[in-house]
């Protein structure tokens, strides 16, 4: 069985229900609090007939937001719900405190037009990064890209500074590859997995990428080139190179450099570094495309042992992800 990261398609799913004559709306979390289960970009889909998908709050307000839901399918306006929360009800959904909370409610097809929705699941699909801006006063809304790069990395919906324009960040699920079916990728993998990745392994040699020894995973026998040229690389994927062996590495790094990826890491010593920049200089790399390589691969923490160099690894993509390393 194939896993894969958690996509929420409360967007698809509108589009759906629309499209099948139901009717849909879409609501959205644009203002939270701390302690939160959902948080702000979080999305449920609202049916005619009362079906729903997804969740704005773990329990708390879905109820109300499906009645105001269909209430806005009746008039084809938006609407933006304020709910306070109280401690107790907060406590009882496993909360440690109450808020309040603010979700739009979008009817498809008159305030959330349809060729919109259609473009937003398009560029979902296509993997293409994108921010779906609205006025919550008074409605007006588009999708745009290459803007709002902050927010963007990292992965923060929210209203800006006005307090009017709610920005929602739709990026692809972040993915994971992993060239070399070694201990540490037996490690890294579930972790991944929990931090929010889809991961994809690469390793011509079978005795190593057997589904014994990654029960469920996607595991690819190609050469690490080919495997990489069908996935396709972009700047929600990170690529880590394990196999310590140049000629399984070096074509997967050289289509990394080539690429978008956000995050590249390679397993060596500094000597091995040294020898593996040299290479990527041959081969017609220049020195900033080369000084992405992260190697020695992770955060310095003193790892040892497959496990510890996993988290090293897993806190280096997430510590580059978010900005804080380049």
């Amino acid at each position: 069985m194939q896993h894969t990261a958690q996509f929420e398609n409360a967007p698809e799913t509108a589009l759906d229900w629309h499209k099948s004559g139901a009717g849909a709306a879409l609501a959205t979390v644009v203002q939270t609090w701390g302690s939160a289960p959902r948080r702000t970009g979080a999305q449920l889909a609202v049916s005619g007939d009362g079906r729903i998908e997804g969740s704005v709050s773990g329990g708390c307000v879905e109820g109300a937001v499906v009645v105001e839901a269909q209430e806005a399918l009746a008039d084809g306006k938006h609407r933006l719900l304020e709910f306070g929360v109280s401690d107790e009800d907060a406590f009882a959904v496993g909360l440690a405190c109450g808020g309040t909370i603010k979700v739009l409610v979008e009817p498809v097809g008159s305030a959330l037009p349809e060729d919109m929705l259609e473009e937003l699941a398009a560029a979902r699909a296509s993997r293409a990064p994108v921010a779906y801006e609205v006025n919550l006063t008074t409605g007006a809304r588009r999708l745009v890209r290459g803007e709002y790069k902050d927010r963007m990395r990292m992965d923060r919906s929210g209203l800006e500074d006005d307090e009017e324009t709610f920005v929602a960040v739709h990026n692809p699920p972040l993915r994971l590859v992993c060239v070399g079916a070694v201990h540490i990728a037996q490690a890294l993998v579930p972790m991944a997995r929990i931090a929010g990745y889809d991961p994809v392994i690469i390793d011509p040699r079978a005795a190593f990428a057997s589904p014994e020894r990654f029960p469920g995973e996607t595991l690819m026998d190609d050469w690490p080139d080919e495997a990489v040229g069908k996935l396709g690389l972009d700047t929600r994927t990170a690529l880590v190179l394990l196999t310590h062996d140049p000629k399984l590495d070096d074509p997967a790094l050289q289509a990394g450099l080539a690429a978008e990826v956000f995050y590249i890491g390679a397993l060596g010593s500094k000597k091995t570094h040294a020898a593996r920049a040299a290479r990527m200089q041959q081969a017609g790399f220049t020195e900033d495309q080369i000084s992405r390589i992260h190697g020695p691969i992770g955060l310095d923490i003193g790892a040892a042992g497959p496990g510890e160099i996993a988290v090293a690894i897993l806190a280096e993509m997430t510590a580059v992800l978010r900005g804080k390393q380049p």
